[in-house]
């Protein structure tokens, strides 16, 4: 699934549902989540690993949405492994050929995983499933759902969001009311990001819907953390 309007460079926007057909990093069979990662050769589910590809110009390129088209080359997502990719021209043996990494490899994989977060956060709110300001996210937390009472558009709470550069006060407020419901908190993007996936100028609390987003929304939240570019 893409989440924004940005592309990966040397790529065409265009989807490929085969493009992982004939990776040998598949562990089990096709429909399989287990890959194997090329830096540490463990087999591991892949919501905890990033997805490279060859492209057309014989560079390396982050495929965070796993949607291109071409072999696939796992890497679990850590910082300390993107490094020994780098410097030991690891890229370049998995795909058995002579490639490169796009330059600044692992602050691009960044940037992209931050992207997909947030835009999925931003579908979520054009989906009804995320609301935000303190007022609102108090009584979600207190209820444990978001839309009005009985109404046919109830939803669990499934993620609580606070800007990294929110007060304390606030949070401190909210957060008992998470911690009952055993409601994860993310803390990951500042107010004028979080606003921007919300439709507001800033935001500093929101929650959303318990449900494949709010899930999708952790596991970018959790590589990114790996990659050393938040706190989860």
């Amino acid at each position: 699934m893409s989440t924004g309007t940005d592309t990966t460079p040397g790529y065409p926007p265009e989807l490929d549902a085969e493009a992982q057909a004939d990776e040998p990093e598949v562990v089990a069979g096709r429909k399989s989540p287990l890959r194997r990662c090329i830096a540490s050769g463990k087999v591991q589910d892949k919501a905890g690993m990033i997805r490279f590809v060859v492209g057309p110009d014989q560079q390396v390129v982050p495929d965070v949405d796993e949607t291109l088209p071409g072999r696939g080359l796992w890497l679990t997502a850590d910082a300390g492994l993107v490094e020994k990719v780098l410097t030991k021209g690891l890229f370049a043996k998995a795909a058995r050929q002579n490639v490169k990494p796009v330059p600044d490899l692992l602050t691009l994989t960044r940037r992209l995983i931050r992207r997909r977060a947030l835009g999925l956060i931003g579908l979520a709110r054009k989906g009804g499933g995320a609301i935000a300001g303190f007022e609102k996210v108090q009584a979600a937390l207190r209820s444990g759902s978001i839309g009005r009472a009985g109404g046919a558009g109830q939803k669990s709470v499934g993620l609580w969001l606070e800007a990294s550069d929110g007060s304390d006060d606030g949070r401190t407020k909210l957060h008992a009311l998470a911690q009952a419901l055993g409601v994860p908190l993310v803390e990951a993007f500042d107010r004028s990001e979080l606003g921007a996936a919300l439709g507001r100028d800033e935001a500093v609390h929101a929650v959303l819907a318990a449900g494949p987003l709010a899930q999708q929304v952790r596991r970018e939240v959790a590589r990114l953390s790996a990659l050393g570019g938040t706190a989860a």
